[in-house]
């Protein structure tokens, strides 16, 4: 049965998530035939806060919980940040609470508002239920939310991991691009984000399984994401992802190398535990 059809409804009223999705293939399934299977998402958590503004990471926890996806991909991930999450690190609580090993990677790094204390971040997260055999936060041309008079400059927070999953190496990039209505940083950001991808290919000499989760701020039809189809496949979940109640837009992907991962199935989850909804995919790595 596909994911959308096992999509359950639940009172979004209780906290609860609004859709859950089918469990990943079971164990006698893993290890079997050519391909290895994989269960992704990607999720914008707003910082913690609902689709209501109100901060609740139980909510978050229990929708990110239902996905029950091996590897997700965070985007506005709150690090001792300020008021509005509590002065708490989500990346850590998030990985110690789901039981999932975890890599941040800030966009912002502040000194601390009291000397000694931790230091102000936000930025990407990559959660997985496998080893993280290493981690790398790349620079994209960004224009910095914290500077009054930003210019267009290359920036960290384009995270990526690679995993070992059933004996197979898996590269898995998080991203968050430019949210601005002017498409020009976002068009340079893809082509950061081809090139650092693209580098990771020529290394490896060999095929390499990539997964890009993210934000990216623009239709799938959008100009400036048209670069990155050339090597990546769209898993196109079937419905719109913004804003989590009554959405229109779809902004949020999951984009997988096309000669070495296949996708099975797809859907955007029902939940108003962030302002975005969540995007999950079954994949089949290829050996």
């Amino acid at each position: 049965m596909s994911l959308r059809r096992r999509t359950v409804e639940v009172l979004v009223a209780a906290g609860l998530l609004g859709a859950a999705l089918a469990p990943p293939a079971t164990a006698a399934d893993h290890g079997r035939g050519p391909s290895v299977p994989l269960r992704v998402a990607t999720y914008n958590i707003h910082a913690g806060a609902g689709m209501d503004n109100v901060f609740d990471l139980d909510r978050q926890v229990a929708a990110l919980r239902s996905l029950d996806a091996d590897v997700i991909g965070l985007q506005e991930v709150d690090v001792h940040w300020g008021d509005r999450s509590q002065w708490r690190d989500l990346a850590g609580e998030l990985g110690r609470r789901l039981r999932m090993h975890v890599s941040f990677a800030p966009i912002y790094s502040l000194d601390p508002v009291e000397e000694g204390g931790p230091r102000r971040e936000f930025g990407v997260a990559v959660l997985s239920r496998y080893k993280i055999l290493s981690a790398e936060n790349h620079d994209l041309t960004r224009l910095s939310t914290q500077d009054p008079n930003p210019v267009p400059a290359p920036a960290p927070g384009f995270g990526e991991v690679v995993l070992k999953v059933r004996g197979l190496p898996v590269h898995v990039y998080a991203t968050h691009l430019d949210y601005r209505g002017d498409p020009s940083v976002r068009t340079v950001q893809v082509a950061d984000t081809r090139r650092i991808m693209a580098e990771d290919r020529e290394q490896e000499r060999r095929p390499v399984r990539q997964i890009l989760l993210g934000d990216f701020n623009a239709a799938p039809t959008a100009p400036e994401l048209a670069p990155l189809w050339q090597e990546l496949t769209d898993i196109e979940p079937g419905g719109p992802t913004y804003p989590a109640q009554d959405p229109v837009q779809r902004i949020d992907y999951v984009a997988v190398s096309k000669d070495t991962v296949r996708v099975r199935d797809a859907a955007v989850a029902e939940t108003l535990a962030s302002d975005h909804r969540p995007v999950v995919a079954d994949l089949l790595l290829r050996r």
